[in-house]
């Protein structure tokens, strides 16, 4: 039967998004462990997939990696879109780690759903809304870890411009009688 679900589904790559985002779905449902091999399954195949369609790529994991950020950055740059990532991606982390941890069907597992649910449905209105594109994963496996990264990189970088901008990452240089310059 397996068999005839993954015929309705001919190209390789559509067939390893539908293994991951059902992964997905599997531990929403508190298939812990059927939803990790499914999400382990479709990912791998998504990154065998990037492979074939780039069969010039030579590099290792740090050349690997920095092809991945650059295609994230290349598909996020609608700043409304920025900002719904933002807030979704950490609620998406957040609910998963729920979703992993608590027991199924109870309070904090179902917060933990309703917090992976609402990051995706950011992450996607955005895609959908405003930058019309599909989420970075879809062509770009590794873009599951490079997203996370890269919107923490781009907090600290915003942070760092706003205390360069107010003066409060300067260092205050005090003479020796103890009286500020």
């Amino acid at each position: 039967m397996l068999d005839k679900l993954l015929d309705l589904i001919p190209d390789k790559r559509s067939r390893n998004l539908a293994f991951a985002v059902t992964g997905m779905g599997a531990v929403l449902t508190g298939q812990k462990v059927v939803g990790l091999g499914l999400f382990g399954k479709g990912v791998k195949g998504l990154e065998e997939c990037w492979r074939e369609a780039h069969p010039e790529f030579q590099g290792g994991l740090v050349e690997r990696w920095e092809l991945a950020v650059e295609h994230y950055d290349a598909t996020h740059r609608d700043p409304t879109n920025r900002k719904f990532h933002t807030v979704g991606i950490p609620v998406i982390l957040a609910g998963t780690a729920g979703l992993l941890v608590f027991p199924a069907y109870r309070p904090l597992w179902a917060l933990s759903a309703t917090a992976f649910v609402s990051g995706w449905a950011l992450n996607i209105a955005g895609h959908v809304l405003h930058e019309g594109n599909a989420p970075a994963f879809a062509d770009d496996p590794l873009s599951l870890v490079a997203g996370p990264v890269w919107e923490l990189t781009q907090l600290r970088k915003r942070r760092s411009d706003d205390a360069d901008e107010t003066g409060e990452g300067e260092v205050v240089n005090m003479p020796s009688d103890g009286a500020v310059a």
